[in-house]
């Protein structure tokens, strides 16, 4: 027992499924909801068989409090590693979504029992369409956002442009965001696939990095200046960490 946890806390190793098991079973549970929590153990099944995980910086992730994670966005499996990845650090992320899956059978049981955030995309403002992801955070939530909105589009898997969504919620609340690089879900479940390629088993790395420095932004007019540096900000520090993982980096824009 004291070898297999002391070879989780190494950061860095390629977990096998044994590890996998015991990966999992450092998940936060208080306060996922029935639907959620079995939504995660299905899922988690499925990965422990088809994914090897490498994480790093799992502390960076406050163990309370408000905050903010941004992922850069490659695969619906993206979702599926990144919970994975937060609950392991002990938060229990949510999501923002569309508002209308909250009208779907089944997807809304998830969506209420998880306390995920309905973006109401169809709102006068922008701070309105964010209004329960403020207050989310604001009641020491950990609210789990892909700023790029969409599967990026760079034909490297670079990292796009970010929406400032998660600028506006970070400037709000004063919470901290925190940069994650998720990589290899690609392979795992391409964006143009139907099914997952579970086979063989892919190597999934995950890694946070520290709070994104927005102080000198804090207490200012949220003008689009204003938000689209925070953005920037957030996105580049995601970037850095893949480049990390991926050991290269990406091309400079002409």
């Amino acid at each position: 027992m004291t070898d297999r946890w002391t070879a989780l806390d190494l950061e860095g190793e390629l977990l096998t499924r044994r590890q996998m098991i015991a990966y999992g079973r450092r998940f936060a549970r208080a306060g996922r909801g029935a639907w959620y929590s079995f939504a995660i153990e299905v899922v988690w099944q499925f990965l422990v068989q088809t994914t090897r995980f490498r994480v790093r910086g799992s502390g960076n992730i406050p163990k309370t409090g408000g905050v903010l994670v941004a992922s850069n966005h490659l695969s619906f499996a993206d979702p599926t590693t990144l919970t994975a990845f937060c609950l392991a650090a002990g938060r229990v992320p949510r999501y923002l979504a569309k508002a209308s899956l909250w009208n779907l059978p089944v997807v809304r049981s998830v969506m209420r029992s998880g306390r995920h955030i309905p973006v109401y995309r169809g709102a006068a403002t922008a701070s309105e369409a964010f209004r329960d992801a403020v207050a989310s955070v604001k009641a020491g939530e950990c609210v789990a956002i892909f700023p790029e909105a969409t599967f990026s589009k760079d034909p490297a898997g670079w990292p796009m442009r970010g929406k400032t969504g998660v600028a506006r919620i970070a400037l709000e609340t004063g919470a901290p965001v925190i940069p994650v690089a998720n990589w290899g879900t690609h392979r795992l479940l391409p964006a143009t696939a139907w099914f997952p390629r579970g086979l063989p088993r892919k190597t999934v790395e995950l890694v946070a990095g520290p709070p994104v420095d927005l102080s000198d932004l804090a207490g200012r007019e949220l003008t689009r200046a204003v938000l689209e540096e925070a953005t920037a900000r957030i996105m580049a520090a995601v970037t850095d960490l893949l480049a990390t993982l991926r050991g290269e980096r990406p091309p400079i824009a002409a």
